[in-house]
């Protein structure tokens, strides 16, 4: 099993990584497999299935299929040119592509979301089709979108989701005892694997440059949000936070009369920065989803600004091990709020976060595992029922308990000598289990929960 440090964190767009990005990353790929096709086309259609029908709207995944088909990824997403776009395919009916002549796509009648038909791959399926002159279907590919914007053919799907094609690696762990393993046999740490593992695959001379990269995108949303007010899209007429409250922290500085638990404002502040802007469809990394981008953020800038001897070079080390953390989650569960409920989500962030932060206090291996443990652990359960289907509430204050559970299960791990009850592949496997038994009106359908019990209108 290999995945990047650069796959677990993703610069994209709002507001989500399975349903925005992924469907945009889904579209790319038709494209390119239409460019290569013998046949010639005259129009595209697009269907949405489970999750992606359900809450598609919210989610903008709608708008973010046509976009892919008309050439836009979410690397290289831009805001403006977007949204002419948008304005020239509804008024002409047509989608202009570079390497294609213009097809025939009508956004009322072409894209549809289609409630009833399940597709068995993954709860975010959707199905893209070339016609020919006569409507007739030429070419025809299904997608899933299984969650921090991968993107998977129903062929690749079927083939085996955790196949690793590549070159070998040095490190090859699937599970934490593995991981253990190795770094007590190797004497390294679990970033010093992981940065063995990208060296072995990526070309770059410099990792670390690239990694720092991520992090100031990162920060640049947490700026972002702390500096922007108003209302966010949606119809939900929910109010940006993050900036009244950063300048009521900023206030009270210097007063000493802030009570100590005022800390945890200051990471809630920060993680709600950074869902705001996700919600808004600004640019966030996925961490590893855009629906969490916040937790991870916000326990790296407490870290900085807040403990004592954070220093910027560790940064790299931060994230190599939240994205070893990440991945063996990835591999053995899942991180789609579509398919396991927030757990997946909010719940793999902290525990990715958690261990960020104890190899950056100094923790072994062994407390880096027991902090990922104690985090994911006690977001066990944790359903996914956005209201509206939009990436708001309850989504934008989750993301700051789940920083707060970071540092919280980060400090406890480094309490202890690493010895703990249950490991880390037992609430992994444990949380993959609850998700397959969680009632599908809990995970991202909107159908059940806050959803249906809070008025959205």
């Amino acid at each position: 099993m290999f995945l990047s440090v650069f796959d677990m964190f993703k610069i994209g767009i709002g507001p989500s990584s399975s349903h925005t990005m992924g469907p945009m990353v889904a579209a790319a790929h038709f494209l390119e497999r239409l460019k290569g096709s013998p046949f010639k086309a005259h129009g595209l259609r697009a269907s949405l299935h489970g999750s992606l029908a359900f809450t598609g709207v919210g989610h903008a995944t709608d708008r973010a299929t046509i976009l892919g088909l008309a050439g836009f990824t979410p690397e290289a997403y831009d805001a403006a040119k977007a949204e002419e776009t948008l304005a020239q395919i509804h008024a002409t009916k047509t989608i202009k592509t570079e390497g294609l002549l213009p097809l025939a796509f009508d956004p009322t009648t072409d894209l549809k979301f289609d409630y009833d038909t399940v597709l068995t791959g993954h709860a975010n399926g959707m199905i893209l089709m070339a016609t020919d002159a006569q409507g007739d279907v030429i070419l025809r590919d299904v997608y899933y979108s299984v969650g921090g914007g991968f993107v998977m053919t129903e062929a690749e799907l079927a083939a085996g989701k955790n196949t690793d094609p590549g070159e070998p690696i040095p490190f090859p762990f699937q599970t934490a005892v593995e991981m253990l393993d190795m770094c007590r046999a190797s004497g390294k740490s679990i970033a010093d694997l992981k940065r063995a593992n990208e060296h072995a695959r990526k070309t770059s001379a410099d990792l670390d440059k690239d990694i720092l990269r991520l992090w100031d995108v990162m920060n640049d949303c947490i700026t972002r949000g702390l500096a922007t007010d108003g209302i966010l899209p949606g119809g939900l007429s929910v109010r940006r936070r993050a900036k009244a409250i950063h300048e009521s922290l900023l206030a009270e500085r210097g007063l000493n009369l802030s009570a100590p638990h005022t800390i945890n404002d200051w990471m809630s502040c920060f993680a709600m920065a950074v869902n705001e802007e996700n919600a808004a469809g600004g640019q966030v990394v996925t961490a590893p989803t855009n629906g969490a981008s916040g937790v991870l953020p916000a326990t790296l800038r407490y870290w900085l600004d807040f403990v004592p001897n954070a220093s910027p070079s560790q940064i790299p080390d931060f994230l190599l091990t939240a994205a070893a953390i990440g991945g063996l989650v990835k591999h053995n569960a899942s991180i789609s709020g579509a398919e396991c409920g927030c757990q997946a989500e909010v719940g793999s962030a902290a525990a990715m976060a958690a261990a960020g932060l104890a190899a950056a206090m100094g923790g072994t291996p062994e407390q880096v595992e027991n902090a990922a443990e104690i985090a994911l652990e006690h977001h066990l359960g944790m359903t996914c029922d956005p209201i509206r289907g939009l990436v708001q509430v309850p989504c934008i204050e989750r993301n700051g308990l789940g920083a707060i559970k970071a540092v919280s299960a980060a400090s406890l791990a480094l309490r202890g000598d690493g010895h703990h009850l249950v490991p880390l592949d037992s609430v992994i496997e444990t949380m993959r289990q609850t998700g397959e038994d969680m009632h599908e009106k809990y995970k991202e359908t909107s159908l059940g929960g806050l959803a249906v019990n809070v008025p959205n209108c």
